[in-house]
């Protein structure tokens, strides 16, 4: 099976991304949280779907993965703007009725997401939002990676965040993203066609 490469969200198309799920009914609210918690955790598609109520601490600004990729348990940073999302989902989910039985990100009667909702779903809301890269969840978790590491965010913190189980991996996961080493290398160069 042939991989695509992987395309990297500026800020503004994900800012694009999430405000073409509307903030006016229960659907659109619930879709904005999932996919600010994919961008601003950087979690993985499952692990987000597998949050309970329980998971969250919005007082600390925590999300508990507690079965990430190989059933490996990790706590990631909530920041408070994604707090503020993830906070308006939760009081829609309070006013239908739905209690930490139910998957954070379920439907309005309370069943789990399947992953396969979310593949169509987010090359809809791309396609309303005009954005022409390829749009996936786990590019969402490229796109954090590539901005963390452009932020200065040390390699070995953002393996820890992502859940890698080797540095080597983040590493190799970052140099193919976000190769800055290699573009401040060529571009900024001097160069002048005389």
């Amino acid at each position: 099976m042939r991989r695509l490469p992987v395309e990297i969200l500026t800020p503004s198309e994900v800012l694009s991304l999430i405000g073409a799920s509307s903030a006016a009914c229960p659907t659109g609210i619930r879709n904005r949280a999932l996919l600010t918690i994919l961008y601003r955790t950087g979690i993985r598609l499952a692990e987000a779907l597998a949050l309970r109520t329980k998971d969250v601490n919005l007082d600390a600004g925590t999300l508990a993965v507690l079965h990430g990729k190989g059933d490996k348990m990790r706590v990631v940073g909530l920041e408070p703007g994604a707090a503020a999302v993830l906070s308006a989902w939760l009081a829609q989910r309070t006013a239908l009725g739905l209690n930490g039985q139910q998957p954070i990100f379920c439907t309005l009667k309370g069943a789990a997401i399947l992953q396969s909702y979310i593949r169509p779903l987010m090359k809809r809301l791309a396609g309303r939002a005009g954005i022409e890269k390829r749009v996936h969840a786990h590019g969402l978790r490229h796109t954090l990676a590539a901005e963390l590491a452009s932020e200065g965010v040390p390699v070995n913190v953002i393996q820890r965040h992502l859940g890698h189980t080797s540095l080597q991996t983040t590493a190799t996961y970052l140099d193919h993203i976000a190769p800055a080493a290699v573009i401040r290398a060529t571009a900024g160069r001097g160069w002048v066609l005389a």
